[in-house]
């Protein structure tokens, strides 16, 4: 879900169908992520669009991103 963020911003269906999981378990991570402030999240009409919102989260990533090319399993 954080690496579709960053590069936009996507609805709990579109992230859950990308991840294939349930909306619901979709939408309770995206919860967890917005209540420790990483996401964003942004009301049109009827659906809810999750954005990254904490600044330093791309370089977080950029770092697991590093290890796991260094330690493929």
């Amino acid at each position: 879900m954080i690496e579709m963020m960053l590069a936009g911003e996507f609805t709990v269906g579109e992230l859950a169908k990308a991840c294939a999981i349930p909306s619901h378990m979709a939408s309770e991570h995206l919860g967890k992520m917005k209540d420790r402030g990483l996401l964003a999240c942004e009301r049109r009409g009827r659906r809810c669009y999750y954005r990254i919102q904490a600044e330093g989260l791309p370089s977080i990533m950029d770092c697991i991103r590093q290890y796991f090319d260094r330690h493929p399993k």
